[in-house]
């Protein structure tokens, strides 16, 4: 009997040109759940604001993060990863990388397990923290593609991990020679952001998320799938595990990759940066645990543009701590997940 275990991501364009880039947005903007206004609405703002406009931009951008012979990051480190899995676990299992946009697509994912004889698949999407726009646009194509087999495979999903002992491990294996080495005076953990709609859409009562400066202070039962709230406990785990003092003064958290003109959630990762810099601070370390692999968010947004504007607000070095990849500590937690789950 073999097990299957399909790893989920976001995606990312075929090569890093305007076409291709054109046509990955498409698809990856054209999800009701990325961008979750009507239908009428939403074919406006793709075909006569971004799309006209954006994709040379985004083009550009995936250039600076682009390996010559490997491609994507965010791809080859997922590929790097399925494979370290796999032998992780051994021989009873099959490990294979879905996209939800893009290629290797979901479908074709699933349709190599049950080519292998797979009996029951295990999907862990690689998203830590709860969302509608990614773990849930994810799921909503995985049951699409599976109901629509004449036999339908079994499968086991595996929740959002952002407390999970293997992951915090992992991410403070990667992050504690880097801090070493840097010794920064502050650490910021930036998470990528949402629009503060999806907070409240998530609150049962709505009456908790975002109704107070301390909504994210604990996960209860209200907050409990709320994105914002589980970046934050990461963000306390981590710093506790790394011993990054207190908060807002040591660490602190902010959001990025906002996107329009409506609130997202905050505090902003570009509003943040020029603020560190003013009170003095010279060296800042940045870590972004809801990227699991390093991609265009990691690699240009922080490691790049974020880095230029730390420099002209002030500050002297800005180091992007590399995301989990196929860092040991990760593959030993993602077969753990596995198992647990089987």
């Amino acid at each position: 009997m073999t097990a299957g275990l399909l790893l989920i991501n976001l995606g990312t364009p075929d090569s890093p040109t305007t076409g291709a880039v054109r046509r990955y947005l498409r698809e990856f903007l054209g999800d009701p759940r990325v961008l979750d206004m009507n239908r009428f609405g939403r074919w406006l703002l793709l075909n006569l604001i971004i799309l006209p406009t954006r994709p040379a931009k985004s083009a550009h951008a995936y250039r600076q993060v682009w390996d010559a012979v490997r491609g994507s990051p965010l791809l080859y480190h997922s590929q790097d990863l399925a494979v370290a899995v796999e032998a992780k676990l051994g021989g009873d299992w099959k490990v294979v990388l879905g996209m939800r946009y893009g290629a290797p697509s979901i479908e074709h994912a699933l349709r190599q397990l049950v080519a292998a004889g797979v009996d029951r698949v295990v999907v862990l999407p690689l998203f830590p923290h709860t969302a509608s726009s990614s773990s849930g646009s994810a799921l909503e194509e995985l049951y699409r593609v599976a109901g629509a087999r004449l036999t339908v495979p079994r499968l086991a999903v595996v929740p959002a991990f952002h407390d999970d002992d293997g992951f915090l491990a992992a991410e403070a294996a990667v992050a504690r020679p880097v801090l070493a080495t840097l010794k920064p005076e502050h650490t910021l953990l930036s998470f990528h952001g949402l629009p503060e709609r999806h907070m409240r859409a998530a609150d049962p009562s709505g009456t908790h998320c975002l109704a107070s400066p301390s909504c994210c202070a604990t996960l209860t039962a209200t907050n409990r799938d709320c994105y914002r709230a589980q970046c934050y406990a990461t963000a306390r785990a981590l710093a506790a595990r790394l011993d990054l003092g207190v908060e807002g003064e040591g660490w602190s958290v902010s959001f990025q990759s906002r996107l329009g003109r409506v609130p997202w959630i905050k505090p902003y990762t570009d509003v943040v940066l020029p603020e560190l810099a003013a009170r003095g601070i010279k060296r800042l370390a940045v870590m972004c645990p809801a990227f699991v692999a390093d991609c265009l968010e990691t690699v240009e947004e922080i490691g790049l543009r974020a880095a230029a504007q730390w420099k002209a607000a002030g500050g002297e070095e800005l180091v992007l701590v590399p995301s989990l990849n196929a860092s040991p500590r990760w593959v030993d937690a993602v077969a753990a997940l596995a198992s647990a789950h089987t």
